[in-house]
């Protein structure tokens, strides 16, 4: 299943939000990682637990490896371009 930007519509609003903060720029450091996972999930996406604090991620045919940030629930910067990179190469973007 391919979602584009187009189907993120049918998204809850809260999803739609966490979506638009991470193509956000500049870009934010305070996207909590459990809104993420939650926004990948209403995507489709397939997530397993990995070694330590690994995600696997499969999403329209790309995979990820993530690291659930900790002790604190925001996902840096770094964390964030490359989550708006995969969703990029998974072809979810949010509609402008």
């Amino acid at each position: 299943m391919i979602v584009s930007y187009l189907d993120t519509m049918s998204l809850a609003s809260k999803h739609r939000k966490t979506l638009q903060a991470i193509f956000e720029d500049p870009v934010r450091s305070n996207v909590k990682w459990s809104d993420i996972e939650k926004l990948l999930r209403a995507l489709g996406a397939e997530l397993s637990e990995g070694r330590g604090s690994r995600v696997r991620i499969y999403l329209n045919g790309v995979r990820a490896v993530f690291h659930r940030p900790h002790p604190q629930p925001d996902t840096d910067k770094g964390a964030l371009k490359s989550m708006r990179r995969f969703l990029t190469e998974a072809a979810v973007e949010p509609k402008d």
